[in-house]
Order: C-alpha cells, then sequence, then structure tokens
C-alpha cells in the first residue's frame, strides 16, 4: 500500500487571512514565515525577565493582564523588557482585544523584525480558537491510495489495488445519493488521538478517474450535493479479488482493524468478484457499522442466540 507522509507547517500569512488579524507591523519575509507549533504562549514570566523552556516558535499573545503590567513601567523599563524579550526572536506576537501597542514595542518589532498583529476577539477566545486551527494546520498527515466517500454519515475509505473496483464502486454510491470526498489520493490528516480526517489534494478535488470514460468532474455532473471537502475517516473497506477456497468472515464476528498514523480504524475485507454489488455491500457495512455504535452487535446477538438454541438441545 503506496502512502507518503510529511512534516507540516502553516504560513503566518494564512492564519492572518483566516483570523481577519491586522497587521501592525508586517516584518520584512511576512510572506515567508512559517509556524509550527501548535501550542500558544503569553509571555508574562517573560516579560518579567524569566525565559526559561521559552519557545520562540509558538505565537505570543498579549493580552489585557500583559498590557496593564506593562502600563505600570516606566518607558525605559518597558524598553529594558520588551527589549530582552523581542531579543528572543518569537516568531511573531499578537494583541488581543484591540489594545494600543505600546510605541516602544513597534520600535523594538521593527529593530528584530518580529511580525505584531492585532485582534479584536478576548485573549482566551483568540487561544482557544487558534490552538484549535493550528491542531488541524499542523495535524500529522499521510498520503494513501484509495476512495474516501461519505454514506449515511459514515467516513469509509475504501482501498485496494489499483484497477479493483473502487472509483467504479464510489461513483454508484454517488449515484444513489452518498458523497465523494476523495478519489485515486486521499491526505489524511491525526486532528486528535481519537480522529482522523481526509480530504482531496486541491488538484484533484472533486475530480474522479473512470478507465475507459477518463477524468469526471463530479461536482459539475451530480451537483454540490454530492461531494464534500473533508471527513472524518470511521471505517476502511479493503477491496480483494476472490479467492476460491479462502476462508472469509461469514458471521461479522472478526473485529479486523487498520492502523493509519498511529490509530486503530475498523476494517472490513471484501471480496471481489462478477456479479456482486459492492455499492449495496458498502451502504450495508455502514449501515451495520453506525448500529454497532449505538451498542447493537448484530452479529454477536446471533451468536449468543445460536448459543442459547444450542444449549436447550444439550
Amino acid at each position: 500500500m503506496n502512502s507518503s507522509s510529511q512534516k507540516n507547517s502553516v504560513a503566518l500569512t494564512k492564519i492572518i487571512k483566516d483570523f481577519n488579524l491586522e497587521v501592525v507591523y508586517a516584518s520584512e519575509n511576512l510572506d515567508k514565515v512559517n509556524i509550527s507549533r501548535a501550542e500558544i504562549n503569553r509571555p508574562g514570566l517573560s516579560l518579567t525577565g524569566f525565559f526559561d523552556y521559552f519557545d520562540p516558535q509558538r505565537i505570543q499573545v498579549l493580552g489585557r493582564v500583559e498590557a496593564i503590567y506593562l502600563s505600570k513601567l516606566t518607558p525605559d523599563e518597558r524598553i529594558v523588557r520588551l527589549g530582552n524579550f523581542l531579543e528572543m526572536r518569537p516568531v511573531c506576537i499578537v494583541i488581543a482585544r484591540n489594545i494600543e501597542p505600546f510605541p516602544e514595542l513597534v520600535d523594538l518589532a521593527k529593530q528584530f523584525d518580529i511580525p505584531i498583529l492585532r485582534t479584536p476577539m478576548s485573549t482566551s477566545s483568540f487561544i482557544s480558537m487558534i490552538i484549535s486551527a493550528l491542531n488541524v494546520y499542523l495535524a500529522p498527515k499521510i498520503t494513501r491510495h484509495g476512495v474516501l466517500v461519505e454514506v449515511y454519515g459514515i467516513g469509509v475509505l475504501i482501498l485496494g489495488d489499483s484497477g479493483i473496483g473502487k472509483s467504479e464502486t464510489a461513483i454508484e454510491l454517488i449515484k444513489r445519493g452518498h458523497r465523494l470526498i476523495a478519489d485515486d489520493a486521499v491526505e489524511i490528516s491525526k486532528v486528535s488521538e481519537k480522529t482522523l480526517v481526509g480530504q482531496a489534494p486541491a488538484i484533484i478535488r472533486y475530480y474522479m478517474e473512470l478507465r475507459g470514460i477518463g477524468i469526471v468532474d463530479v461536482r459539475r455532473i451530480f451537483g454540490m450535493g454530492a461531494v464534500k471537502e473533508t471527513e472524518k475517516i470511521e471505517l476502511v473497506i479493503k477491496l480483494e479479488p476472490w479467492v476460491q477456497g479462502k476462508m472469509y468472515d461469514r458471521m461479522g464476528l472478526d473485529n479486523e482493524s487498520i492502523e493509519i498514523l498511529g490509530i486503530n480504524v475498523p476494517s472490513i475485507t471484501v471480496p471481489v468478484r462478477p456479479g456482486r454489488n459492492l455499492a449495496v455491500i458498502l451502504e450495508i457495512a455502514a449501515m451495520n457499522f453506525r448500529l454497532k455504535m449505538t451498542g447493537y452487535d448484530t452479529a454477536k446477538e446471533f451468536n449468543k442466540k445460536l448459543e442459547e438454541e444450542f444449549m436447550k438441545n444439550t
């Protein structure tokens, strides 16, 4: 199974755009500044001169508390405290609550070429939102060959060898009212310790390749309701050629899983042979998975009834 992983960072300009931040001072290379840490720092202790464990790669947020502290200092004291702080070369500074920046801060930012940004949001609200966004921006990522569809609200990742019928199955599912997220290449992000989110690379988003036809634009053919930009990956369906004599799970008692970015995702192996309607099988798999999520396991219930029946007859 081909896959590739990558280390992530996000351009500061993207954060500025996404959060509509005001640029108080733009460093000379603002468009080249990247953020690689999901953690945020409020530099209260740093402004007092304590720099142990200070990480300059974190976004520094100045709020009301920091502003009041600095306002109680003389201009000369502010220059010393802020100078020591900016000498640590923080990646950028964000001022919350639209607080007016101290002239000393702006002058020193120009001297050290540190971007200063501003937001009208409260400090706690901004920090909460930026951390959440950074966890998505900087999530570990991997690209896998497969198809990702949403079936009855369940994100289903279809894997299998090239030519096994992944795209054909997906197009049938789309015709039946389900939604496409990605075809051929699926970018998977680990957004939390339990959650994987998949999307298509931007260049092939909404497109599918069907052998014998070529590239089709799913959004234009089926409409916006047939596509979706991202979806959680909750179930993996592995398609493989039918092997005569191989023992396949007929009860559903086997709990398979596949590891992706350190997370075990429930998986089902579906043998492929002429005459099998894979789209219907995937619909049933998704519905059965939803049923399991509610606490009802059909296979276990049926097996329990068989055991009870067996005990009656012995």
